[in-house]
C-alpha cells in the first residue's frame, strides 16, 4: 500500500487554477520527486500533502490519513522543510531540536537522545551548543533537516531544500538527504526544479503548470526522450565513418572533429566500435539523455525560473501554520 496516495487533487486561487487534478503514489522507503519549474505546482501541493493548504478538489492520503480529515495525525507523522528557513537564530541548534521534540510530544526522557542523534546524523554534534545565528547556510539547512526528523516521522517533505545554496553545501546536504530511507527509514518527497537533484530519486514526477505529464524512474524517462549518443575521434574521421556505418548500419555523420553515432544502449557498442577501428580510434565519450531533455521534448520548452502569483499566499499560509501549530 502506497504510504501517500493523491487522486484528483485540484488547488485554485481566486479561479485560477494552480494544481489540475493530479494523481499519483509514492512507495514507502523510497525517494520521491516532483520535479518542474517555479511555478508549476510543486509546493502548492506539497502544502496541500502538509495540511497547510486546503485543496479545492480531490483526495489525499498521508500516511494512511486523510489530509482533509485527519490533519493533525498526518501533522504527526510527517517532518517538514519549508523553502524559508524557519529555525530560531536566537537559539543554539540543540535548543532548536529539543524545543521541536516538545512541541511533537517526543517523550521528555528521549528527547535529548533525539536530538544528539539528529545532530550526528548532519555531523553538527560539534556545534550543537553554538548559536544558529552563526551558521553558514548549509549548516542551518542541514539543522533543518536534522529537526525534521528528531520526532522520528514516517515521511520527510522537502520543498526546493537546496534553493540558494552554494554548490558544495548543495552536495553535502544530499549526502545526508539520500541516506534517510536506510538510516531513518523515512520516506522523501521533495520538490525541485534543479534537474541533477531529481537524478538522486527513485520516482519522479514532471509537474508543469499544474499537471502531471510524466512519471517513472530517472532512467525509464531518460529512455522516453531518445537513444545514447557516442563521440568517437578517429586518425581518419571520414574513413572511419563509411566503416561503422557499413559495418553497424548507423546513420553516424560527422560534427566538428567528432563522428556522432546515436545508438541504443552506447556502454554495449562501445567495445565492438573499438574493436572495428582498431588503432584508427583516438578517443570515445559517449553522452546519455538528460531529464532536462525529457523536459524540453514533453513541453517543448526549458525549465522556466520565475514564479506565478501563488507564492506569496503559500508564504502567508505557512506563517499561519507555524504561529498555530507552535502553540500546540
Amino acid at each position: 500500500m502506497p504510504i501517500i496516495s493523491v487522486e484528483g487533487l485540484t488547488k485554485s486561487y481566486n479561479s485560477i487554477p494552480a494544481v489540475k487534478g493530479i494523481s499519483f503514489n509514492v512507495e514507502e522507503g523510497t525517494i520521491f520527486g516532483f520535479l518542474g519549474p517555479n511555478g508549476a505546482g510543486k509546493t502548492t501541493t506539497i502544502s496541500i500533502l502538509c495540511t497547510i493548504l486546503k485543496p479545492t478538489g480531490g483526495r489525499a492520503v498521508v500516511h494512511g490519513y486523510d489530509c482533509m480529515k485527519e490533519p493533525s495525525k498526518v501533522r504527526q507523522s510527517i517532518g517538514i522543510v519549508f523553502q524559508d528557513t524557519t529555525l530560531d537564530k536566537d537559539l543554539t541548534a540543540f535548543e532548536n531540536l529539543y524545543y521541536h521534540a516538545i512541541l511533537y510530544n517526543v517523550e521528555k526522557p528521549l528527547r535529548k537522545k533525539r536530538a544528539d542523534e539528529a545532530l550526528r546524523f548532519v555531523d553538527l554534534y560539534d556545534r550543537k551548543d553554538d548559536i544558529v545565528r552563526r551558521f553558514s547556510g548549509g549548516m542551518k539547512r542541514r539543522l533543518e533537516v536534522a529537526r525534521a526528523v528528531v520526532h522520528q516521522p514516517s515521511i520527510l517533505f522537502l520543498d526546493e531544500p537546496t534553493l540558494g545554496l552554494d554548490p558544495q553545501s548543495r552536495t553535502s546536504l544530499w549526502e545526508f538527504i539520500t541516506r534517510l530511507p536506510e538510516d531513518k527509514g523515512v520516506t522523501v518527497f521533495m520538490t525541485t526544479h534543479y534537474m541533477e537533484e531529481a537524478e538522486v530519486c527513485d520516482t519522479i514526477a514532471i509537474i508543469d503548470e499544474g499537471e502531471i505529464i510524466a512519471e517513472g524512474s530517472p532512467e525509464e524517462l531518460k529512455k522516453e526522450v531518445g537513444r545514447d549518443v557516442i563521440y568517437l575521434k578517429a586518425v581518419d574521421n571520414a574513413k572511419a565513418l563509411d566503416i561503422l556505418n557499413e559495418r553497424f548500419r548507423f546513420s553516424a555523420t560527422i560534427k566538428g572533429d567528432e563522428i556522432f553515432i546515436p545508438v541504443t544502449g552506447g556502454e554495449a557498442c562501445i567495445p565492438d566500435l573499438i574493436r572495428v577501428l582498431g588503432e584508427m580510434a583516438l578517443s570515445v565519450r559517449m553522452q546519455r539523455p538528460t531529464l532536462n531533455d525529457v523536459f524540453l521534448k514533453l513541453t517543448g520548452k526549458g525549465i522556466r525560473h520565475e514564479g506565478h502569483g501563488d507564492s506569496n499566499e503559500i508564504k502567508d499560509a505557512i506563517r499561519t501554520y507555524r504561529r498555530r501549530f507552535d502553540r500546540g
